[in-house]
């Protein structure tokens, strides 16, 4: 249960981000959605009743992220979780030899500062107001809880970009849960396979059923409502902390 937890979610208008805040509400929380003004962030919030808010927001805006999260206190009074699941995506070779093309420099940036800055922006911030609560009985004031892939393991032709900004949330994990230790907040990283997110939705169904049978065990493709099932779990287990989960269905990503 999280009862009275109270989340804030990035991304939290579509896909995994958005699966973790019905669960919060579903099991009894409060969460304010993080995303784009152009999402459907407000009538997600609209539906789910007075236990959600929504702020349009670009994670790599300090001033967005930090309303974000002074509307998390008018409204809720305090910060129990943050969650980050906003994230992009492109697909370029370093080098293409048939097009004599090589990947954007402005492309490989946009993607590591939305990814991994993004996620490290919302990560300070949001450590800062977590700081304020009353410790519980193992003085744990709050959890933050960043998405990777399994991208950042094991990143195919054409993910260069995605694959170095997840596997720069990887490598933030443990050192943020280091600094963050002396204060009471825990921090850990979920590493998703293929899951049926709008990225996925939009592929035909050939392709999809294609990537299903890539995955051992389950061979399918993951509900978004699991890897929020993860989330809770991480929240729930006082002991998680400094650690990155896969989970797959022990997918490994070839070529």
């Amino acid at each position: 249960m999280l009862k009275n937890i109270v989340g804030l979610v990035t991304g939290g208008a579509s896909g995994l981000g958005r699966a973790t805040v019905e669960r919060l509400v579903r099991e009894g929380g409060r969460a304010v959605i993080c995303d784009l003004p152009t999402s459907k962030g407000a009538d997600i919030a609209k539906d789910l009743g007075d236990n959600a808010a929504f702020y349009p927001t670009n994670v790599t805006s300090e001033d967005d992220v930090k309303a974000a999260l002074e509307l998390c206190k008018e409204k809720f009074g305090r910060l129990d979780v943050a969650v980050n699941c906003a994230g992009i995506a492109t697909a370029r070779l370093t080098f293409n030899p048939n097009k004599k093309s090589v990947h954007s420099y402005e492309d490989f940036i946009k993607v590591l500062t939305v990814n991994t800055g993004g996620s490290f922006n919302v990560l300070r911030l949001s450590a800062a107001v977590m700081s304020e609560n009353e410790p519980n009985s193992d003085g744990c004031r709050g959890v933050i809880i960043n998405t990777a892939s399994v991208a950042a393991y094991e990143g195919q032709r054409g993910q260069i970009a995605y694959s170095a900004s997840k596997g720069g949330v990887v490598g933030m994990t443990l050192p943020a849960a280091r600094d963050l230790a002396p204060v009471g907040i825990r921090v850990c990283t979920v590493a998703p396979g293929l899951f049926l997110t709008p990225m996925l939705e939009g592929l035909p169904e050939k392709v999809r059923g294609y990537l299903a049978e890539t995955v051992p065990f389950p061979s399918r493709l993951g509900n978004p409502d699991e890897y929020a099932q993860t989330v809770q779990f991480i929240i729930t287990n006082p002991l998680m902390n400094g650690e990155v989960i896969r989970v797959d269905g022990a997918l490994r990503m070839q070529p």
